[in-house]
């Protein structure tokens, strides 16, 4: 993206910010609520104290995440929308390899889990992406039909074969080891050290696609594979080795969830929280460093969200709407940008025109 197209960008995206807010505002005034106040807590649960700040960082780092698996795929040139299922089957597998490494050393047991987790998410991201590129299947249909086939299986594992005989558990593994799991780093919040590994993986992906021959190589590839096998460039490669690393990335967060804060697979681990951590990737175009900063603030919301409603009553759906007016400003932006220079050029030739005939 060139200086002033990335300029332009993020001018347009801090106005569209400022509309929804603008517009969440005006709808709170409607509602009988007073906007600063709602604003005021929003800010009081995102950041009020350290148990907020923690929930924030952890709920950011998961869109973080999502969002980065989401551009790593896109860039290549193919739309992963089955993060979900990836994470699904991630999050199990480790769970599962967990169980039957307890007693073991830590520092063996948990990057086995680690590792089990990104190759389930890696390999159920490879079929649609071969489906795509050998047999031109379109990947939308293919990933949102196997996110069902991988949570329905999933959940028929945690609550037959794998189910547990603790007492007082209904659904879910056996519980890991606690040495295998990752501490919170504050104890009355969510954050735990899993955003380290997190904050590692964000790094790589940003470095390959940024900074490395062949993140330029699966960009080219995305805009045009056409031209990218022209320039001979292996487009096919490319565009699985996008979503083999994405849907790694998804295996891994399951793997995250389940030995940060689950302590066990359990089906309902997941809010679809990959679908808020696509829209991120969206809103930015799939760059990565856009991503990283855009979760910190849609993280922010989300958490935020939460405190508004049980101290003003604002319902947090008000959010949701926020969210979905960025989302809309910044969807038409190319369309009303191509509008406005459209006007411009009309004028142009008009008054070159005048100029002539008065001449």
């Amino acid at each position: 993206m060139k200086s002033a197209e990335r300029t332009r960008y993020l001018a347009s995206l801090a106005i569209s910010v400022l509309l929804a807010l603008l517009v969440g505002a005006l709808i709170m005034l409607a509602t009988g609520h007073n906007p600063l106040e709602g604003y005021g807590a929003l800010l009081a649960g995102a950041f009020g104290d350290e148990r907020a700040i923690g929930n924030t960082l952890y709920k950011s780092a998961q869109l973080c995440i999502t969002g980065l698996a989401t551009a790593v795929a896109s860039s290549s040139g193919i739309f992963n929308v089955g993060g979900e299922g990836q994470m699904f089957l991630g999050a199990l597998a480790s769970a599962w390899l967990g169980t039957l490494l307890k007693g073991s050393s830590p520092w063996i047991a948990v990057p086995a889990c680690f590792l089990i987790a990104i190759l389930a998410g890696a390999i159920y991201a490879w079929i649609p992406a071969v489906l795509k590129i050998k047999l031109k299947i379109n990947e939308v249909i293919t990933t949102i039909l196997m996110n069902s086939i991988a949570i329905f299986f999933c959940t028929y594992m945690a609550n037959g074969p794998l189910k547990t005989a603790e007492r007082g558990v209904n659904q879910g593994t056996d519980a890991l080891d606690k040495a295998f799991r990752f501490p919170r780093l504050i104890r009355s919040s969510n954050l735990t050290e899993t955003i380290f590994w997190i904050a590692v993986i964000s790094l790589f992906v940003w470095y390959l696609m940024s900074r490395t021959t062949t993140g330029f190589e699966m960009r080219l590839t995305g805009q045009n594979s056409r031209f990218a096998r022209f320039a001979g460039l292996k487009a096919e490669t490319l565009g699985i080795l996008g979503m083999l690393i994405s849907g790694a990335m998804c295996g891994a967060l399951g793997m995250f969830e389940t030995f940060g804060l689950q302590s066990r697979f359990k089906p309902d681990f997941s809010n679809e929280f990959y679908f808020d951590g696509m829209l991120v990737a969206m809103i930015m175009k799939y760059k990565p460093l856009g991503t990283i900063l855009m979760s910190f603030f849609f993280g922010a919301l989300k958490m935020g969200a939460v405190t508004m409603q049980s101290r003003t009553g604002i319902s947090s759906e008000l959010i949701l709407i926020v969210q979905s007016i960025i989302i809309f400003f910044m969807a038409a932006e190319e369309g009303i940008m191509a509008s406005i220079k459209a006007r411009r050029t009309v004028r142009k030739a008009a008054m070159t025109l005048s100029k002539e005939v008065t001449g």
